[in-house]
């Protein structure tokens, strides 16, 4: 007997008329057709049925704050910086909990079950570290979450390198940092030596926002790749942002992105902010703020798109939407063939997945039974529509719903309801 059995789904493969089989919170098998008893049954009618959605890079401590204590005039990164730096003595444990929580049923509407965090580290009073760690265990049965310890105001700007061991110490996963926020190149490069050999010490992973500028000789993702290198962190690293990437001259990315590809670091976009926030100080030509993505993944190495924030001291928008996230960045990198598409749902899913190291993470026997079924047939169709989470399912168990997204018409001699999705003849 089975908990569950899907019917009739698309796949982001490509295949389709798929049956799933769930047990036990677990696949246990993905065919044509199934013929056994279950619990419940879910027809997916052929539509997509597509592993959770994953979110590499967000502020989760900072999130729905928006307009506390003030908003941000400029709408740039440094007054985003200083904001919150006004906003952390006014923080509360309780909340801050009741925000992340909050978001997070925003993120299980939304096919989201995995966010990975930077959390700030340089109050010494710890209060957002203790309140997502509180969080993550809250969420645990239905969202994984990993967090970040991240200096905020530079581990050495902010004298913060023991309030961030003690994040670590108490439970945080991934070491974070922000070389380019400190006072120099120099001291950038310290930092990113230091804070990798704290990685290297504890076992963990790295991740960093590493050169989030307009300024082509902002190059700290040399030096953590040289890192990465070194201290043989291959495949646990990640530079996240890397917008001035987008300004360097193409001599140089000839030479940086095969040491990235060498070190196995992987790379996170964040098209939604990096558009807003990238190429304030130009007129134009303006620059679009974002990595170079298609040249990245050219080069065989992992590249995910993040939400970054919502409603906070940086973006006044967002809704937990990794669909809005993908469809933003297939338009900023003009990824437009198709395989550039399906990359781009690939930025959203599986290879954020990859970059935060998930266990039984896909659509296939043996991974969790975690999915989500879109009115799309595929993933280039999800990205147009950002297409309704018609079900959530973790470890097996519905645990949202949405309507299916239709529009009534009253016109003479046309159909009573349009669904947005071109009929498929053949």
């Amino acid at each position: 007997m089975l908990d569950l059995l899907v019917k009739n789904a698309s796949l982001p493969d490509g295949r389709s008329g798929q049956d799933i089989a769930v047990r036990g919170g677990r696949i246990v098998e993905v065919a044509p057709t199934i013929a056994a008893q279950a619990a419940q049954t879910l027809d997916a009618a052929g539509l997509m049925l597509t592993p959770p959605f994953v979110d590499a890079h967000f502020h989760m401590d900072a999130t729905l704050s928006y307009g506390l204590p003030r908003v941000n005039a400029s709408g740039t990164l440094l007054e985003g910086i200083a904001l919150w730096g006004e906003l952390k003595p006014l923080l509360t444990q309780d909340a801050l909990v009741e925000r992340a929580l909050a978001y997070c049923d925003w993120a299980v509407a939304k096919g989201l079950l995995a966010i990975r965090t930077h959390v700030d580290t340089c109050d010494p009073r710890l209060l957002a570290v203790e309140a997502l760690l509180h969080v993550k265990k809250k969420v645990a049965p239905y969202l994984d979450l990993q967090l970040v310890a991240f200096p905020q105001d530079g581990v050495l700007r902010s004298h913060g390198i023991e309030s961030l061991r003690r994040a670590l110490d108490l439970g945080v996963d991934v070491v974070g940092g922000i070389p380019h926020f400190e006072r120099t190149m120099t001291e950038g490069a310290a930092s990113v030596k230091l804070l990798c050999e704290e990685a290297e010490r504890r076992g963990l992973r790295v991740d960093m926002h590493c050169d989030e500028t307009d300024d082509p000789l902002s190059r700290h993702i040399e030096t953590l790749a040289y890192e990465t290198q070194r201290l043989g962190l291959h495949g646990r690293v990640n530079g996240s942002h890397l917008t001035s990437m987008h300004s360097m001259d193409n001599y140089y990315v000839s030479k940086l992105i095969p040491l990235m590809a060498e070190a196995q670091v992987s790379a996170v976009a964040n098209p939604l902010i990096n558009i807003t926030i990238q190429g304030r100080h130009d007129t134009y030509p303006k620059r679009r703020g974002m990595t170079r993505v298609p040249e990245l993944l050219a080069a065989g190495i992992d590249v995910a798109f993040g939400h970054d924030c919502v409603m906070d001291p940086w973006y006044s928008l967002g809704a937990a939407d990794m669909l809005e996230v993908a469809h933003m960045g297939l338009h900023v990198a003009q990824m437009t063939s198709v395989a550039a598409m399906h990359q781009c749902f690939a930025a959203v899913t599986s290879a954020p997945a990859k970059i935060m190291g998930l266990d039984g993470y896909g659509i296939a026997p043996g991974c969790h039974a975690d999915f989500v079924l879109l009115q799309a047939r595929d993933p280039v169709e999800a990205i147009r529509l950002r297409a309704a989470r018609l079900a959530v399912v973790r470890r097996g168990k519905v645990i949202a719903r949405t309507a299916p997204n239709t529009a009534a018409l009253d016109l003479p001699g046309r159909p009573a309801q349009v669904d947005f999705m071109p009929r498929r003849d053949g």
